[in-house]
């Protein structure tokens, strides 16, 4: 019997916020052309930039971005003109009157109105849609509507693939990272365990040179160690360290906005790794050792912190 091929699933793929595309589209007589960049945000910020007198696309346009975009500071320009096949349509009732008052000039100044007709034609508002302006009728508003629509959700989508391509070498970058601390935290964990008989050694010489020749209470000793060895306890700290690691990778295998979840982990296991310092004193080698790779541990998560701030 033949295997059936796998049907396990690729793990989704997050996204970077940094990303630059572009998208040409001419149609229905215009050239249109949408340039869409973006960058790391908290929020959606979204700056659109339209042609003088199409604000009336402004809201329909941003409603498509938003249904796309959820994070992230977008800078976006739309770029309409006529295209090399749209049709010419001279306002002939404002030529005659371009004409009618070169006339009256003339007659006034009794200088010759030589009109060239050509240059008529070139006159403000003689030819419709020459300086890119929205058109009046309705149907051909909808249609202009429509084609700065597709041409936005091509850029979109190309800014999407890149954004897809950055988001893998960052996904890429936070596994390895993740890899290392998950070491590092297994390292102080073995060296918290050496580290127990330590308390009760440094207590024992403590109390020798401040009781000089006099006998030592083992039991007391022995009380007194394991109390300050509770104190200095770190595992509950490696505990909630490795429960948010777990919680960080099923994350990445997730889909969805993660950047602010990711964010608000690495607050928690800066707090882990901030109270492991902070309850490991001592000059001992397995303190000394404790101490830096806890340092290590919060480098690593800094780096962390700098690369989610890229992620949607």
């Amino acid at each position: 019997m033949s295997e059936k091929p796998s049907t396990a699933s690729k793990h989704p793929e997050c996204l970077s916020m940094t990303g630059y595309a572009q998208a040409r589209r001419e149609q229905h007589g215009w050239a249109v052309r949408v340039t869409v960049k973006s960058v790391n945000h908290r929020f959606l910020d979204l700056k659109m930039r339209l042609p003088e007198g199409f604000d009336l696309y402004d809201l329909r346009l941003r409603q498509l971005v938003r249904e796309r975009i959820h994070r992230g500071h977008l800078e976006i320009y739309v770029n309409a003109e006529p295209g090399t096949a749209a049709p010419v349509q001279v306002n002939k009732e404002l030529a005659q009157a371009y004409l009618h008052a070169a006339e009256s000039l003339s007659r006034t100044t009794n200088a010759a109105a030589n009109v060239d007709m050509v240059s008529l034609l070139r006159l403000p508002g003689v030819i419709a849609g020459l300086n890119g302006a929205v058109p009046e009728a309705v149907e051909e508003q909808e249609r202009l509507g429509e084609l700065l629509e597709l041409c936005l959700r091509e850029a979109l989508t190309k800014l999407d693939e890149m954004r897809r391509a950055e988001g893998r070498h960052l996904v890429a970058d936070l596994r390895e990272r993740l890899a290392r601390i998950t070491e590092q935290a297994e390292q102080v964990r073995g060296l918290a365990v050496s580290l127990r008989p330590a308390f009760a050694r440094r207590l024992e010489a403590r109390l020798k040179e401040l009781l000089s020749d006099s006998a030592i209470d083992q039991a007391r000793l022995a009380q007194e160690a394991a109390l300050l060895a509770e104190r200095s306890d770190i595992t509950e700290e490696l505990d909630r360290l490795r429960s948010h690691l777990q919680q960080f990778t099923k994350l990445l295998d997730g889909a969805g906005e993660l950047g602010k979840k990711l964010d608000f982990l690495l607050q928690e296991m800066h707090r882990e790794a901030n109270t492991m310092l902070s309850k490991t004193p001592g000059v001992e080698s397995e303190a000394l050792a404790i101490t830096g790779i806890s340092l290590e541990i919060k480098a690593e998560i800094e780096k962390l912190r700098e690369q989610v701030q890229n992620i949607e």
